[in-house]
């Protein structure tokens, strides 16, 4: 059973933005795409670039998924499961992230 760790109230993320938080020593980038309480949430390290930029990276929408283009080397990583369009062997780990009481919490391992 995954425990939850409370990062920031919904209202600290701007739609159409990512925050990067800590999680279990983990830097976690995530999204809210629109003004709702849809959230995701994937590592924070861009693979290519070896930095921690991904909750920079601008949001859009392809194919009905969204993604995330990295801010310094624009590959696109897909929010629901950080699948990388460009080359799948550089995905990136996601989490469950969940609002709660108007908290933003992410699952821990």
């Amino acid at each position: 059973m995954s425990r939850w760790q409370t990062v920031c109230k919904l209202e600290a993320i701007l739609p159409a933005t990512g925050v990067c938080a800590l999680v279990d020593g983990e830097q976690v980038a995530i999204f809210r795409p629109r003004a709702d309480e849809e959230l995701y949430a994937i590592s924070n390290i861009d693979p290519f670039a070896e930095a921690s930029v991904l909750s920079r990276g601008i949001i859009a929408e392809h194919q009905q998924d969204l993604w995330v283009a990295s801010p310094l080397k624009k590959q696109r990583f897909r929010l629901r499961d950080g699948l990388c369009m460009e080359d799948a062997s550089r995905s990136v780990r996601s989490w469950p992230v969940r609002v709660r009481e108007g908290q933003v919490e992410v699952a821990c391992d």
